[in-house]
């Protein structure tokens, strides 16, 4: 799961997929700013056909954290 969100976060946030990690913050490393994170949502609402409620958005701070939320949800790539 972790390729397939490195190359969607490459696509979506214009970074280097090689320089993404589990541990990689979107705001931190990634400088996503509010509007590159909505669009992230919505791509991954897409891709996993999931709803994500935004009081749960604060808790997905890192790629390993959206990738244990889709495990939580029951989706596995």
């Amino acid at each position: 799961m972790l390729d397939e969100m490195k190359k969607m976060l490459a696509e979506q946030l214009n970074c280097d997929e090689n320089e993404i990690t589990a541990d990689t913050s979107f705001k931190d490393d990634l400088g996503a700013d509010s509007l590159d994170l909505f669009e992230l949502v919505m791509a991954l609402e897409d891709e996993y056909n999931i709803e994500i409620p935004a009081e749960e958005l604060t808790e997905l701070e890192t790629v390993g954290d959206v990738i244990e939320y889709l495990k939580g949800r029951g989706i596995e790539a």
